[in-house]
């Protein structure tokens, strides 16, 4: 991985695009630092000095966002917005006609659903931005805290709709910088952001377990966490890379002298179809009845059955839920992202066939049933990674923002293949000197 880097900043013109990617990263970074007007940063920075945010609530958000959220800056939405318009565009793609004809007719469908995709972040970032704003009024946004109430001391409308479109904007800016990365620089610009988002967190979280530790000044606990570290990265890499190929074989085909096709491949199934994807679902379905309990006045029974269960990462009922809704999104992500009967139809139209199944329906079948084995291990693998936090939080008091587990390792684990690819795919166009050896 160091020698592609070295080697791509010898060539001028991949040099060029890599710088442009790091300047990009050091402009959203001093965005995630500037504070939104009508908010006191003294207060701000008082709560979160005195450990009493609320991250089992928005720990999710808060990540993504490189901790700018509960810093309630400019960038505080993050890249979050985004990604949820994203998702409910490829569920909605499969339910709406109209939306999946779109994706079929190529560049020009793919264009359009990318500008529905920037409308409904825009109308993610206001609905987000008002909630932040409201929980951050009412005090709720840092339980614990004397000074919570007074984050925003100006509560007049003038002043909450200068920042919830201060917010909005932001969420805005966001969205166009990972997309001049995707143009302009190396990789994929919103998977970049996100990656920069999660990795700022690291520090920071690695050195209040140090901090926190009891045993040798708190030295082995800090070791402790880098082992596990090292050894998820090293498992997530294997599993992100595990795939089940399936040969297929084109027959040949006799036009005048010549023969055509006769070539095999094959299709490569991975282990973890869905990606992060399925975690992110279940964080967020779970995250609604705490959210509504948080708004909801007065003590009532269920309010409080919500808040001693849903709010807290280790209660066994939660751990239960998340597990069995990890498992249950990464079935469902898998059936509406891969349809083999389509994959099937394909095969027949082009002469392809996998040897031993006939074409059409029984090739519809088959990859059905590999699609559904390869996604039980998966499936189960990206709930037992996302509750590594939560065994870290009963067995040594970590806190839930642990940072090698869940989403975090996935994406930035994911995302860093991917990124080194992609380098790697270009300096081989750009540089023969390897096939001549």
């Amino acid at each position: 991985m160091l020698t592609a880097f070295a080697r791509a900043f010898k060539t001028p013109d991949l040099r060029k695009k890599l710088l442009f990617t790091l300047g990009i990263i050091v402009v959203y970074r001093v965005g995630t630092h500037i504070p939104i007007p009508g908010v006191d940063y003294k207060n701000v920075q008082t709560c979160i000095d005195a450990a009493e945010a609320n991250q089992g609530l928005f720990g999710l958000v808060n990540m993504f966002s490189g901790g700018a959220l509960l810093q309630i800056t400019v960038f505080a939405l993050g890249i979050m917005p985004y990604i949820t318009a994203s998702i409910i565009l490829q569920l909605l793609t499969v339910v709406i006609p109209r939306l999946e004809a779109l994706k079929k007719e190529g560049q020009a469908g793919t264009a359009k659903i990318t500008q529905y995709t920037r409308y409904l972040t825009v109308a993610l970032a206001i609905l987000q931005g008002t909630g932040l704003v409201a929980t951050a009024r009412s005090g709720a946004l840092f339980q614990g805290c004397p000074v919570a109430s007074e984050i925003v001391p100006d509560q007049s409308i003038f002043v909450t709709i200068t920042m919830v479109i201060t917010m909005t904007a932001g969420t805005a800016v966001v969205m166009w910088l990972g997309e001049l990365i995707t143009d302009r620089g190396v990789g994929n610009g919103m998977s970049i952001l996100m990656f920069i988002s999660i990795a700022a967190t690291f520090p920071s979280a690695l050195w209040a377990i140090k901090e926190q530790g009891t045993l040798a000044d708190g030295w082995i606990e800090f070791g402790t966490v880098m082992l596990v570290g090292f050894v998820m990265v090293g498992l997530v890499v294997f599993v992100e890379q595990a795939q089940r190929r399936i040969p297929v074989q084109y027959a040949k085909r006799m036009i005048g002298r010549r023969s055509y096709g006769g070539t095999s491949t094959y299709i490569p199934l991975k282990v973890n179809q869905a990606g992060v994807i399925p975690v992110i679902f279940a964080s967020s379905l779970l995250y609604i009845p705490a959210l509504v309990a948080q708004f909801s006045s007065g003590t009532s029974g269920w309010k409080t059955w919500i808040e001693s269960t849903l709010v807290r990462g280790d209660h066994p009922i939660y751990v239960t839920l998340y597990f069995l809704l990890i498992v249950f999104f990464a079935f469902f992500y898998v059936a509406i992202s891969f349809n083999p009967e389509e994959v099937a139809d394909n095969m027949k139209k082009y002469g392809g066939f996998i040897p031993g199944i006939r074409a059409g329906r029984p090739t519809a079948e088959y990859l059905s049933y590999v699609l559904n084995r390869i996604t039980w291990p998966g499936s189960l693998y990206l709930g037992l990674i996302a509750l590594v936090p939560t065994m870290a939080l009963v067995g040594f008091g970590a806190n839930q923002n642990f940072p090698f587990g869940g989403t975090s390792i996935l994406i930035i684990v994911g995302v860093g293949l991917e990124t080194v690819k992609q380098i790697e795919s270009q300096l081989q166009q750009r540089n023969y000197e390897g096939f001549l050896r």
